[in-house]
């Protein structure tokens, strides 16, 4: 894993950025080209919300992954989460021009469904760490910046809820999205951290 690491502390956060930017041009090419199938404003919904479900639970994964398989990408953490909300706004973009399109509706769609509404929850929640997600809010709040952006704990969680109730019918994929952010919200109880650093105390 010192190899990996290496080679991770070798390539620049800006390639992150990058690399996590190119999907949204290329799904929008596809919704603009019938790459994305009859119904392609819906689809288009779909992959940015999905791809922002990912990337954040990527970010939930990195602490972990450091703790139980020695693989640092904590440099790599805030870009990861500054992408995520950025999918997760676009998600919402697509949602409120595209497919709403009247400003009267979005209210009444909130209140009326709840998947909607359990998704603008999330959304809310994610807000305030991504204005907060730079160098100049962490000198400001110092403690209290580690203790507002465990709201991405609960927004997380609301996501999956979201996606697993955006599918209609019995769908594996939103339950296995879901599974996996509960096991992550897991692993960061205070006993699993107890038993990691024990195993790790064992083992030196």
């Amino acid at each position: 894993m010192q190899a990996v690491n290496q080679i991770v502390r070798k390539m620049p956060v800006w390639a992150v950025y990058l690399l996590g930017a190119l999907p949204a041009p290329w799904f929008l090419y596809l919704a603009l080209t019938g790459g994305l199938g009859v119904e392609p404003i819906e689809a288009l919904e779909h992959k940015l919300g999905e791809l922002a479900l990912q990337l954040l639970i990527v970010g939930l994964a990195v602490t972990p992954l450091r703790q139980y398989l020695g693989l640092n990408l904590m440099k790599f953490r805030r870009a990861i989460g500054v992408l995520a909300f950025s999918y997760v706004a676009l998600h919402l973009l697509v949602w409120l021009v595209l497919d709403v399109q009247q400003p009267s509706q979005i209210w009444a769609d909130i209140l009326k469904r709840p998947y909607i509404t359990v998704g603008m929850a999330g959304f809310i929640l994610l807000l305030p760490l991504a204005l907060t997600s730079n160098n100049l809010s962490v000198r400001r709040l110092g403690p209290r910046w580690r203790k507002l952006h465990k709201l991405v704990y609960p927004a997380i969680l609301l996501g999956g809820i979201h996606y697993v109730m955006l599918a209609k019918g019995f769908q594996l994929e939103p339950l296995l999205y879901l599974a996996a952010i509960i096991g992550l919200l897991i692993l960061r109880l205070p006993i699993s951290g107890l038993m990691s650093r024990g195993r790790q105390a064992d083992s030196a």
